[in-house]
């Protein structure tokens, strides 16, 4: 990553970090890093009274949403947060999390992790100097669209979020990132995360043969098709795509079922392929494309997608993974991961702590962060690391200048 060590611009305020409990893991850990780099910032202004607050052991304001026996809840905070430049984190797509109603354990779903947000965005009061949600996966993100009489959730949310005095929103992957629109005039950051899934498949695979004679990425659908062709033309190898062939005259669950995946593109036959997507739900239609690249000969099967919900369990993915399938998953840290994925030989993660801490540093510095959200660099940097050397070192380090 960039060196932030010469962040000297005035903060817009003190900083202050609010990860409610679907998030606490990676508050944490971004906490940790920030807390780090500006212990160790060597910076002329930092004893000045603008800096007030800078150097802190931790940025975290904590919060809380207890719930009455109604299920009804409130949302608090443990601190003034007057004049502060907050960063609220959630993982709406969070299921671990459970509370009481009527004597009764219930599950929280999106929409109660959405509503706490909302809770403690009220608990803030408009106090705060300026406040950016930092929502990984956006909320209602795949109810983006309307094509009958139906509702369209992610807009009024964000609509919403922007009513309550929400300043900026950051989030990754978006299902679809044209529902910005919703709100042209606030801002909205949708990032990739291509950066930390080559690093991650690069150092987990020592002897991957990055060009167009031994590698292909698929794109799973249409919709998935801009991300596999940045993310192919970074490895210098060719894109094919799958598109979903579909019954309209049934609906089931509120879709349209599909009926086949049909193939366009060059031979795979003997070809390592990566299939990109933004999530993996059930993960029923990422193995139907899995098994029909091995059908037609693809030597090993990669499935990378930004959220790994695993819907419908992990034994699908276990038995793949058994029939020489599928050979590797990778998924990143933005939503809950379920404990057990990370005994499993097919799977690693990819961590976005780091990524989130710098973004936040930056933005809280009213710095740029347009060559953070531009990753080619680095991302052309470890692609020629790994064909050097077949491998790549733990962190990024920018290239000498001679």
């Amino acid at each position: 990553m960039p060196d932030s060590s010469n962040l000297i611009n005035i903060p817009v305020g003190k900083l202050g970090i609010i990860p409610l409990q679907s998030i606490t893991a990676i508050g944490e850990k971004v906490d940790s890093y920030i807390a780090r780099w500006r212990a160790e910032r060597h910076n002329e202004h930092k004893d000045s009274i603008t800096f007030a607050g800078y150097e802190k052991d931790s940025y975290i304001v904590k919060s809380c949403c207890p719930r009455f026996g109604s299920g009804e809840a409130k949302g608090t905070l443990s601190e003034s947060v007057r004049g502060t430049d907050l960063y609220l984190l959630v993982d709406v797509v969070n299921h671990s999390i459970k509370y009481n109603i009527c004597g009764q354990e219930n599950m929280m779903s999106p929409d109660d992790h959405y509503a706490d947000l909302k809770r403690v965005i009220a608990a803030i009061g408009g106090k705060a100097n300026r406040i950016t949600v930092i929502m990984p996966f956006l909320y209602e993100s795949r109810q983006h669209k309307r094509s009958s009489r139906e509702s369209l959730d992610c807009a009024i949310a964000l609509q919403e979020l922007v009513s309550l005095g929400i300043d900026n929103i950051i989030t990754f992957d978006a299902h679809d990132p044209r529902v910005q629109n919703a709100i042209p005039y606030s801002g909205f950051e949708n990032i990739m995360p291509t950066y930390q899934f080559i690093k991650t498949l690069l150092r987990t695979t020592p002897d991957l043969k990055l060009d167009s004679d031994h590698m292909m990425v698929i794109s799973p659908d249409e919709g998935a098709m801009n991300r596999a062709i940045y993310f192919a033309n970074h490895l210098g190898v060719d894109v094919g795509m799958f598109y979903k062939r579909r019954d309209y005259t049934t609906i089931v669950n509120g879709k349209n079922p599909i009926v086949a995946h049909e193939f366009l593109g060059d031979d795979v036959e003997g070809k390592d392929v990566i299939i990109m997507d933004d999530m993996i739900a059930s993960g029923e239609s990422m193995l139907d494309v899995a098994k029909q690249l091995k059908d037609r000969k693809a030597n090993r099967v990669y499935a990378l997608a930004t959220f790994g919900l695993f819907t419908a369990g992990l034994e699908i993915f276990d038995k793949a993974h058994e029939e020489g399938i599928i050979e590797k998953v990778i998924t990143t840290n933005l939503t809950y991961q379920l404990p057990e994925l990370f005994d499993r030989p097919w799977y690693e993660s990819a961590d976005m702590s780091k990524y989130i801490a710098i973004l936040i540093d930056h933005l809280n510095h009213n710095a740029s962060i347009s060559g953070l959200i531009d990753q080619t660099e680095r991302i052309q940097a470890r692609i020629a690391e790994y064909k050097k050397t077949g491998t790549i070192t733990a962190n990024y380090k920018a290239p000498s200048v001679d």
